[in-house]
C-alpha cells in the first residue's frame, strides 16, 4: 500500500495548481441608502472596499480584514449579494481568472458613518458614475439583489440568463421569447412577490384592534397578521389564523375575505395582502389576549379618526375600505395601495 502524502505535501501540491484569484468586496451602506466609496489613491481608480482573499480565509473573513485594515471599520459582513467572475487577462494576471464575492455591509448608524475618514458617501447613481466600468455593474447588480431579497450571478460584469437579480427586464423578456431560458432559469429570473394575511377585528363599540410590533418601525401600528409561509404550502386563510393564534393567543377562524391589496415600489418585490373579517370581539375575548413578546409590544382598540396618527396611509386606506365592505356586504375588494 503506497504511503499517503503528508499534509505539507498536499498543501504544496494545491498551491502549485492553477486556480482563480478570489476577492471580496463590500457594498457598505448608511441608513440613508448611500454607498461608501473609499477615496482613491493618486493614480488609482475608485473602487468599492475590499481586496484579495488570502488562502487561509473565507471571502467573509477577507472582506472583514480589508474593511478593518483599509478603513478602520470593524463591523459584521452581511449576506452575499452577487458573484462576478472574470476570465484571465482582464484586470488581473494573464493566467488567472478572478472571482469576486459581493457582500452587504451595514447599514451603518449615523454616528459610525460620520466618523469614517478617507471615503465618500454617495447616492447609488453617483457611486456608479465614479466607479470604473469593471466595478459599477457589481454595485448595480448587488443593490438589485438587496432590494429584491435575491442574488445576482455575473460574468465579466454582465448578469447571466437566469440570474435572480440584476438581469434587465428587457433582456429577460428577449431570452424568454427566444426560448433560451430553461425551466429553472425561467423560475429564478421571474419577478417575485411577498404575501401576507391580516385580520380586521373590531370591539363591540366599533373600535379597531391594532397591535404594536416589537421590531422594525415600532412607532407604526399594524393589524394582527403576518407573512404567508407559501414555501410550506400554507394558504392565506390558514396563515391569517396561525398569525392571530401566535400573536394574540386567540384561535379564531377568520371570516370572509374583505379585500386583496397590491402594493409596489420600483425595484422592490410587489407586496400582496389578504384581509379577512375577524368579526366583533366581546369583552371576555379581548381579555383573553396574550401577546407574544418577541413579536408585539402591546395592543389597543382605536376609533377610525385615530388611525391617521397610528398607521401609515396605505394601511389606513385598507382598513377603511375593509370596514366599509363589511358594513355594506361588498367585496372582496381589489385594492392598490389601499385604493379601489
Amino acid at each position: 500500500m503506497p504511503d499517503r502524502p503528508s499534509p505539507d505535501a498536499v498543501r504544496a501540491y494545491r498551491a502549485a495548481q492553477p486556480a482563480p484569484l478570489v476577492a471580496a468586496t463590500g457594498i457598505v451602506l448608511d441608513t440613508r441608502g448611500r454607498v461608501l466609496v473609499p477615496t482613491a489613491s493618486h493614480g488609482a481608480d475608485a473602487d468599492l472596499p475590499g481586496g484579495t482573499v488570502e488562502d487561509t480565509e473565507t471571502p467573509e473573513q477577507g472582506l472583514a480584514r480589508g474593511l478593518r485594515e483599509g478603513l478602520g471599520l470593524t463591523v459584521p459582513v452581511g449576506r452575499l449579494l452577487a458573484v462576478d467572475s472574470r476570465p484571465p487577462g482582464r484586470h488581473g494576471p494573464p493566467d488567472r481568472s478572478l472571482i469576486v464575492h459581493v457582500h452587504l455591509v451595514g447599514p451603518l448608524p449615523p454616528q459610525e458613518a460620520a466618523a469614517l475618514t478617507g471615503a465618500r458617501w454617495l447616492r447609488p447613481e453617483e457611486a456608479c458614475a465614479v466607479l470604473p466600468a469593471r466595478v459599477a455593474p457589481r454595485l448595480r447588480a448587488g443593490l438589485a439583489a438587496l432590494h429584491t431579497g435575491s442574488f445576482a450571478h455575473l460574468v465579466d460584469g454582465v448578469p447571466q440568463p437566469g440570474s435572480p437579480a440584476g438581469l434587465d427586464p428587457a433582456r429577460r423578456a428577449a431570452l424568454e421569447h427566444a426560448g433560451e431560458l430553461d425551466a429553472a432559469s425561467h423560475r429564478a429570473s421571474r419577478p417575485k412577490a411577498l404575501t401576507a394575511a391580516s385580520v380586521v377585528f373590531t370591539a363591540a363599540d366599533g373600535r379597531i384592534l391594532l397591535v404594536q410590533p416589537a421590531y422594525g418601525r415600532t412607532d407604526r401600528w399594524n393589524l394582527p397578521g403576518g407573512g404567508i409561509d407559501s414555501d410550506l404550502g400554507e394558504i392565506p386563510r390558514a396563515a391569517a389564523r396561525r398569525e392571530v393564534r401566535e400573536e394574540l393567543g386567540l384561535d379564531l377562524a377568520p371570516g370572509r375575505l374583505l379585500a386583496v391589496n397590491w402594493s409596489h415600489k420600483p425595484g422592490r418585490p410587489a407586496r400582496i395582502r389578504f384581509l379577512y373579517d375577524g368579526g366583533v370581539l366581546d369583552a371576555p375575548t379581548l381579555a383573553r389576549i396574550r401577546l407574544d413578546p418577541t413579536e408585539l409590544l402591546q395592543w389597543r382598540t382605536v376609533p377610525r379618526e385615530e388611525l391617521p396618527a397610528l398607521v401609515k396611509g396605505a394601511l389606513r386606506r385598507q382598513i377603511t375600505a375593509c370596514l366599509d365592505a363589511r358594513a355594506s356586504g361588498a367585496g372582496p375588494l381589489e385594492l392598490h395601495a389601499g385604493r379601489p
